[in-house]
């Protein structure tokens, strides 16, 4: 089989087919571009005469260079056209049989040695090679949207794929200045089958009504850094993609996590398709427009917070790195602060740390000298819990250890005045079973802050099931006074970020274990083809594997989820004392 490629044949101009259509001419093959009838044809030659428009515009590309790449390309409705190609590409989409009746035509028209090739993300390239007399040279091309612009590819190969035939697909992404990583043919290759499973639970949590679309959304994107949240990709990629994606995988593997929440069904047959049709999880100014607009679900500024209670003192307990990030924070935005910790060497530790970090703000240019001054003076100090009995809100930050915080609710409980707010910064400890130790379990709520405090944006405002709604105003009006983003849920395992991010961490593991694919080429997918800021094990490695073990832990303890349940390999590297960068070894070793 012939490994030279100079000409490639693209079929099906939709976004996909355009942009890979695109990338191939820009890097100066030529290309054979297809499409069923003239009036699909003319919408996809629009597509790349749009995209190249823009990259002249933005001075990416020459008026000289877009006319040369577009005069590589001929434009055909003629299948026959593609002969000639050393590769052929598919891009049409997701339905298998489609598919199956395209490459058996390839089969017919194409040469022994030509290599035919299928975009799909999702679907099994083994039961479309069996569409052809050939099934040796077919192989799987996955390219990412937008194809000119991702780095990202992933090589499929079947059980039958010729080895020259992936090594030439190989070669010719690297020639587009791709970053390729050969996989086997499994439900949703890597980034997928990493990717839907986290959307899908994210579409769930907004089907239950557990939180809104915007406070998941942007948990996400503020809590991990993603560029997108769950529900706004969706409406991206298309809910009846997704649908079909999620269909495709849980056919082929019969993971229930991988079945698509009912919702998504219903929004498809309604025609909620997301940006393409103008409303999907959020509304849009038109169709194909990424303007959101507002509609009945949008809420209305500021009303969460009406009804709250008025708050100018506030107490924090502990003394840990979380415990001096929420005082300087609080102490940062105007409040009176008082903390509280064991012994007098921890008060003078915590406030050389409170100034050693408003004198960086300061040499930063972040912070004004008197604002430095100002914060400090409004910092006390003090080991006596009984000091906290005039303040108007205390956050609890000790150790993630439900019996010492159980206890301290029930001295709070005796030492604060009535109506003041109790908080707890648990990041998986349930909420209620501090509330149910204290006389006011209206008064409790959890104020999850994520590290480092004074740095990010994110605070989960977790309710249970007798928080007053003036307590949870009361959460939020502080939250945001404060300069945080809060997002509100209910009291249960993992609360939004949690719950999101570990089960995607677990699946990585698990298709590690797997032997499916190396952790750098994991690492590789969701960051080049995902937009990921870390790959899952370099994050499993900063956050600690004995953290997010017994995270993992609660998780399946709490839903009883079998795809939940914590990876042996995991399991054993913590138990082998191998915790991440902490102790040198991981998922990686470290220096």
């Amino acid at each position: 089989m012939s490994r030279e490629i100079s000409t490639v044949a693209v079929v099906g101009l939709g976004t996909m087919g355009a942009g890979i259509t695109e990338v191939l001419a820009r890097n100066g093959y030529a290309v054979v571009a297809v499409e069923v009838d003239p009036a699909s044809l003319a919408r996809g030659r629009d597509l790349v005469t749009a995209s190249t428009t823009r990259a002249v515009t933005r001075g990416k590309l020459s008026p000289e260079d877009q006319a040369a790449l577009v005069g590589r390309i001929t434009f055909s409705t003629a299948l026959e056209d593609v002969a000639a190609a050393q590769l052929v590409v598919e891009a049409v989409p997701e339905h298998l049989d489609l598919k199956r009746e395209i490459f058996a035509k390839l089969d017919s028209v194409c040469g022994p040695d030509t290599i035919l090739a299928t975009n799909t993300s999702s679907l099994s390239v083994t039961e479309i090679s069996v569409a052809t007399a050939h099934p040796r040279r077919v192989v799987g091309l996955h390219f990412f949207n937008p194809a000119p612009v991702q780095k990202f590819v992933e090589v499929v190969r079947t059980v039958v794929s010729e080895p020259a035939a992936v090594d030439a697909v190989v070669d010719l992404a690297r020639a587009l200045g791709k970053e390729p990583v050969v996989v086997g043919d499994k439900a949703g290759f890597i980034a997928n089958a990493l990717l839907f499973g986290y959307l899908n639970h994210a579409v769930s949590m907004v089907e239950q009504r557990y939180a809104s679309r915007e406070d998941v959304d942007a948990a996400m994107r503020l809590g991990c850094g993603l560029p997108m949240g769950p529900l706004a990709l969706m409406d991206l990629i298309g809910l009846d993609t997704a649908y079909e994606i999620l269909d495709s995988m849980y056919k082929q593997g019969r993971d229930r996590l991988h079945a698509p929440t009912p919702i998504l069904k219903q929004m498809v047959t309604a025609g909620l398709l997301g940006r393409k049709s103008g409303k999907g999880f959020y509304t849009y100014e038109k169709p194909g427009s990424s303007t959101v607009v507002a509609d009945d679900r949008t809420p209305a500024d500021g009303a969460a917070a009406e009804g709250a209670r008025a708050v100018q003192k506030v107490g924090v307990v502990g003394s840990g790195t979380m415990a001096t990030g929420i005082v300087e924070v609080f102490a940062k935005a105007g409040f009176d602060v008082l903390f509280v910790a064991r012994g007098e060497d921890k008060v003078a530790k915590v406030t050389a740390q409170l100034t050693k970090s408003l004198e960086k703000g300061v040499q930063r240019g972040k912070l004004t000298s008197q604002a430095r001054d100002e914060a400090l003076a409004r910092v006390i100090g003090t080991t006596a819990l009984d000091d906290l009995a005039d303040v108007d809100l205390v956050v609890e930050a000790v150790v993630e250890d439900l019996a010492v915080k159980r206890a301290l609710f029930e001295n709070l409980d005796e030492i604060c005045r009535p109506g003041a707010v109790l908080a707890t910064t648990t990041s998986s400890l349930p909420v209620i079973e501090c509330a149910a130790v204290t006389k006011r379990p209206g008064d409790v709520v959890g104020l999850h802050f994520f590290n480092p405090a004074p740095v990010m944006r994110l605070v989960e405002v977790v309710h249970t099931v007798a928080t007053s709604p003036d307590v949870v105003a009361t959460a939020l009006a502080v939250t945001q006074k404060i300069g945080k983003h809060p997002v509100t849920c209910g009291d249960r395992a993992g609360f939004i970020v949690n719950a999101l991010l570990f089960p995607y961490l677990n699946d990585a593991i698990r298709m590690l274990s797997e032997n499916y694919a190396t952790a750098d080429d994991i690492d590789l997918a969701m960051k080049a083809g995902c937009g990921y800021p870390m790959g899952p094990f370099e994050l499993l490695d900063v956050v600690g594997l004995d953290v997010s073990l017994a995270i993992q832990r609660t998780l399946y303890t709490e839903f009883r989820e079998r795809g939940w349940a914590p990876t042996p390999l995991l399991e054993h590297l913590v138990t082998a004392g191998y915790l991440g960068r902490k102790t040198g070894r991981g998922f990686r070793t470290y220096a």
